[in-house]
């Protein structure tokens, strides 16, 4: 379609807008000298139909208005200005670029030496300018109607305290499912089908949080090993989503899919997270390749080095860094996270290196214009905001330190915890600390246990059952000899490594698992399950699978009886925590009476039942303990304010080698009954013994056990002997 008329248009809103009699296309660009906008052939992409030369910039914005065009268009821009990339600008007219407001796009880059602006291998590398087309390589960016009818039911809007979180890959989820129809696994439609919600209302999840579901772009690198970028933070377009994982098409039909998900899980009373990626994109350093950015305007867009802008500040080890306190690309990320808020109907989303979003002049800033115009938005402002508080930059590790409105993935939870159950010495008072919400991290700050977002794994290491399995990373698929992912080894030491080992260490793997789901499941603030984890997922000790797009990554279906057990216990465990309010508090613990009724809501014990000393949480050897959770003096309310009763629980740690008897609290008129007990297979004891104050309890090595006052007052539970 060549088209014969062309009007002048409007600067806003950027990107290309189907107004019902035609599009508008708004592209900004603040060093450009032209802009020309491509169109090309739906049925035949490489085609070339028309270019269109735009006259119109109003406030560095380049824009035009074609009323012939119609959704399903696909087109790419040619942008024109000096070619000095010792000054910061790569400007090449001869590269197809994206749009980078595109809402939706078609096609992958086809890799090939004119991707690159520069001509691979010359001697003066990147500072030669390349001149051969790349169209026919590129995708294209897509018109789309964003026309949808949404079903008739409310968001969730579910509490963060009572929130449950299952980190899941789009593609890895239902891939190999075979109950799910074949052609809906591994895209959105699979997340949404009625399969995947029965199996996340029977798990307790509440929020399902998607790794990147942005327009990304596989590394050259990668596909010449036959490797991909599986985890997708190699992101291109920002308010796109990934074409791959949808069952229906890439002119639009991405779009439509993704809302029908979101639309089948809102209606099932699960929200919707995204993981998303703001701080780089797939560009890479000064040898990378011209996608969009770089050629629309380098200097605005990227984090340049000051004297010799030729260069990338790289605070994200991915070679570029975003420029997001440059007004217009904070901008685009403000209207990239309100699109999916308003458009696509997400309930919050996951930062991805959230501290270099901070980073103003270098150093990561409270004051930041990112937290600012986050904070005062009337839409952002109200949806689940979580960080990953660190990056790769100096000062960049920040947990504990992002604002209020921000909840955080607590790193210091993990690693405290992880240490703990290996038996690491000196570490039982923070896992204490952990344990009831890292008030040490929040509660200075006005903040609550919800800042803490809890988890022991992540798509980012290693799933559970190698963490318990594994003593070194085996990442030799990942062609990279090894040496990629975490460098530390996890020292556990059981003597036989992998999965084909004698019965009594499988059975302690399986032991240590449900310690761990245990620990998360019970502590303060929002637990973060890692998809898989549920029923003992293995990556055969690959703690970096972020190229691999395999069974290696994917979750299976076809599991065995210790899988299914574990997967029953886990659900239980996640039902329990929703049906016990004192798991989940909105407010930290006070360790005092904070009801007026003679009880503290928290007490901890030592082995013998004493209350615990200074001298026993300063003792490098205490790896045994107990928590009592008193049910009355609980501060959790209700809808109007009313305060909220639970039963009080003891719980008891041990993070030795060998079984230790620990001795109950309490006057003998109370009594205790075991609830759980992570050293037996079912992790549940429906027929639990009664035990009364005072009396013995055999705790089993590396296991965690609860159990619940079923005789006698709190104040009576409080005493010791």
């Amino acid at each position: 379609m060549i088209p014969k008329r062309i009007w002048r248009g409007h600067s806003y809103p950027l990107g290309a807008i189907w107004c019902g009699n035609g599009v508008n296309f708004a592209l900004f660009s603040e060093h450009a000298s032209g802009v020309e906008l491509c169109l090309f052939d739906k049925g035949e992409p490489t085609r070339e139909v028309a270019r269109i030369r735009i006259e119109d910039c109003d406030d560095h914005v380049w824009h035009v208005f074609l009323p012939e065009v119609r959704p399903g268009q696909l087109y790419g821009y040619r942008v024109y200005g000096p070619w000095e990339p010792e000054n910061g600008h790569r400007f090449n007219p001869a590269k197809l670029l994206l749009d980078p407001y595109a809402r939706a796009i078609s096609g992958v880059v086809s890799w090939g030496d004119e991707m690159f602006s520069y001509p691979l291998g010359h001697p003066d590398g990147d500072l030669v300018k390349d001149e051969r087309d790349n169209a026919h390589l590129m995708p294209k960016s897509v018109v789309i109607d964003g026309a949808f009818t949404w079903g008739n039911h409310d968001r969730p809007d579910r509490a963060l305290h009572d929130t449950v979180i299952y980190e899941v890959h789009v593609k890895g989820f239902s891939k190999l499912w075979a109950e799910v129809p074949q052609e809906l696994r591994g895209t959105y439609a699979g997340i949404g089908s009625p399969q995947a919600i029965e199996y996340f209302q029977k798990l307790g999840v509440t929020a399902v949080e998607l790794l990147p579901v942005h327009q990304h772009a596989d590394s050259k690198h990668l596909l010449d090993k036959r490797l991909t970028d599986y985890w997708g933070y190699n992101t291109i377009g920002f308010f796109a989503p990934e074409a791959r994982y949808s069952s229906t098409g890439d002119h639009g039909q991405q779009v439509r899919e993704f809302k029908s998900m979101v639309d089948s899980l809102h209606s099932a009373g699960l929200e919707v997270i995204l993981d998303v990626v703001y701080n780089h994109t797939a560009e890479g350093n000064h040898l990378g390749p011209t996608l969009a950015f770089k050629g629309i305007d380098n200097a605005a867009y990227y984090r340049l080095v000051g004297d010799n802008p030729r260069y990338y500040n790289d605070y994200t080890g991915t070679g570029n860094t975003l420029n997001v306190p440059h007004p217009r690309v904070l901008q685009m990320v403000m209207d990239s996270l309100r699109y999916w808020v308003t458009e696509m109907r997400v309930d919050g989303f996951r930062f991805d290196l959230a501290s270099t979003l901070a980073r103003e002049l270098h150093a990561v800033s409270k004051l930041s214009s990112f937290f600012d115009v986050i904070h005062q938005d009337p839409v952002i402002s109200q949806v689940k905001l979580i960080a990953e508080p660190w990056d790769v930059g100096e000062g960049g590790y920040q947990v504990g330190n992002f604002p209020v409105l921000w909840a955080e993935w607590n790193g210091k939870y993990r690693d405290t915890v992880r240490r703990y159950w290996k038996g690491d010495k000196g570490v039982t008072s923070d896992f204490a600390y952990r344990l009831c919400g890292s008030s040490d991290l929040y509660e200075f700050s006005g903040k609550t246990p919800m800042a803490s977002i809890n988890f022991v794994t992540s798509h980012d290491g290693f799933s559970l059952r190698d963490l318990v399995s594994f003593s070194e990373k085996h990442n030799e698929a990942n062609g990279e000899e090894n040496k990629d992912g975490e460098s530390n080894n996890n020292s556990w030491n059981w003597g036989h490594e992998g999965l084909d080992a004698p019965p009594d260490v499988e059975a302690l793997r399986r032991k240590l698992q449900r310690t761990f789901l245990a620990t998360l499941m019970l502590s303060q603030g929002v637990p973060m399950l890692r998809g898989g984890d549920e029923y003992g997922a293995t990556q055969q000790g690959n703690n970096n699978a972020y190229c691999q797009d395999n069974e290696i990554s994917w979750l299976q279906w076809d599991r065995g009886p210790s899988a299914q057990q574990l997967l029953e216990f886990t659900g239980r465990l996640i039902h329990f925590r929703h049906n016990h309010p004192i798991f989940h508090q909105p407010r930290f613990f006070q360790g005092r009476d904070i009801r007026g009724l003679g009880v503290k809501d928290i007490t901890w014990f030592d082995g013998s039942g004493t209350e615990m000393s200074d001298e026993a949480w300063r003792s490098a050897f205490a790896r045994t303990f107990g928590v009592m959770l008193a049910g009355d003096s609980l501060a959790v309310k209700d809808y109007f304010g009313n305060p909220i009763r639970d039963d009080t629980f003891l719980l008891y740690f041990n993070a030795h080698h060998d079984d230790v008897p620990v001795r109950l609290p309490g006057e003998q008129d109370v009594r205790w009954q075991l609830i759980i007990d992570t050293a037996k297979e079912s992790g549940f004891v429906t027929d639990g013994a009664q035990v009364s104050g005072g009396g013995k309890h055999m705790l089993a090595a590396r296991s965690l056990c609860v159990l619940k006052q079923v005789e006698g007052s709190d104040d009576q539970a409080r005493h010791w002997y």
